[in-house]
Formats: structure tokens, sequence, C-alpha cells
């Protein structure tokens, strides 16, 4: 039996690091010297051998595992893991990711099979967040040991929408940070293709949410898995399917 959307939704974005953009920066030099190692891309951009095609709207600019890694590590002062599996990050042309207007998404694959999405419909909301509740307080052990400080998942800040044709869902989260009273957005988006999904989380300020809001529907038509990985690529039978609730 394959795993159904709701439960993908809520073990995949469960499962990752909570990140943030608003810590200290750790590089050396300055701002500006630091971002020009980024390595920006504009156009067309291929993901992990041919595994998807990103057709970038002029709103973005992209940036492959090792710029990803350096921004999220030594400049928004996330955990080593957090850049652990990242495919690169899209980031805004319209500000730089070190200033307080800028911002950025995470793309990564989980290659855990085929996910069912008839349930998608009918998906409960409050228990999908209830859940996601749970594993951020679980997880706090683990940040107090690292010492990045505990987070709170504060609630929906948008609550998920599902498009059955095009096999893409997005919601967002709003998330608080130790004391801090400026609370961070998450806002993710999911694309599910033939063996895995492609896990795309926005990290931004919650005073961002209208801006990023705008730009949602250019990044779900930028983003597709390539032929042969596509969801309707999949082979029943023959495929890998995601495991069961019970088993997950």
């Amino acid at each position: 039996m394959r795993r159904s959307v709701l439960v993908a939704a809520a073990v995949l974005l469960s499962a990752g690091v909570s990140l943030t953009a608003q810590e200290e920066h750790r590089f050396a030099g300055t701002p500006e010297e630091f971002e020009a190692k980024l390595g920006y891309q504009t156009g067309t951009v291929e993901l992990r051998d041919r595994l998807a095609t990103l057709h970038l709207p002029p709103s973005f600019r992209f940036i492959g595992p090792e710029g990803a890694r350096r921004l999220l590590t030594e400049a928004w002062n996330n955990p080593p893991r957090a850049a652990h599996g990242v495919l690169g990050m899209l980031i805004p042309t319209a500000a730089s990711p070190l200033t307080d207007e800028g911002w950025g998404i995470v793309i990564e694959y989980e290659e855990e099979g085929f996910v069912n999405d008839d349930d998608a419909a009918t998906m409960d909301y409050a228990k999908l967040l209830g859940q996601m509740q749970d594993a951020t307080v679980a997880a706090n052990e683990q940040r107090d040991k690292e010492g990045f400080g505990r987070v709170t998942l504060v609630g929906w800040a948008e609550p998920p929408s599902y498009d059955k044709a095009a096999h893409k869902m997005y919601w967002a989260k709003e998330l608080a940070f130790g004391t801090n009273a400026d609370h961070t957005l998450n806002y993710s988006i999911r694309v599910l293709g033939r063996r895995g999904v492609l896990v795309l989380n926005a990290v931004a300020d919650m005073t961002q949410l209208p801006a990023i809001r705008r730009e949602t529907r250019n990044v779900l038509t930028a983003i597709d898995f390539n032929e042969g990985h596509r969801y309707s690529d999949y082979l029943p039978g023959t495929d890998k399917a995601a495991p069961t609730a019970s088993a997950a």
C-alpha cells in the first residue's frame, strides 16, 4: 500500500530542520565578498543529474549545493545538518539574502517512493498541524544540545492547498525561535514525482508573507520533474511505493 499525501506531508515537513535567516552572520570578510562567491545562476537550471528542471523567472536566481551550504550555515547560522541533501536554493533578485529584506527557498529531494494523493481533498489540516507541532517539540532536545535554541510551531500562516492536476502542494507555517519576538515564516512547496517528492521551503520573516505569497505561483510553475521522473511515469508493481503510515 502507498503512503497518502497527508501522511507524507506531515513526515517530510516535521522531519526537516527548522531554518532561520534571522541569526548573526558568521562568515569572514564583507557581505559583498561573501555574496559574490555564492555562484548565482539564471535561466534554465538542471537539478541532480536531470532529475528536474528549473525555468527561473526574472524574479529569482539559483545557487547550487555549495553556495546553499555556505548561506544556510555561515550567513544564516543554521546547524550544519540543515544543508545535508540540499540541491540548491532560489534567491529573489530584488534583495540580497544578507539583508533584512532577503529570503530564500531551499530545494531538497526525498526519495521515499511514489506517494498516493487520493486523500488530498479530505486532508485534516488540524491533525496535520498537531503532528508537526509534536515533532517540533521532540526535535528541540537535539537543538538544545547543538546550542541553537528551541523552536515553537505557532500555527499555520497559510493552510495547505493541493493542485491534483499538477501534483503540487503548498502551505506556510509560523515559527518562533527561542524568545525572539520576530517570528520566522517557513513557506513550503511539495512536487510529487515517480520515486519521491521535491521539497521546497521558503525561509523568511513573517512580514514577508505577502511577497512570498505573490511569488508562489511563479515558483510552482518554475519547477517540474523531467520525463521519466514525473508522477505520471509511475509503474505500479514495478516502481517503489512510499511506505504506509504504520510503517513510517
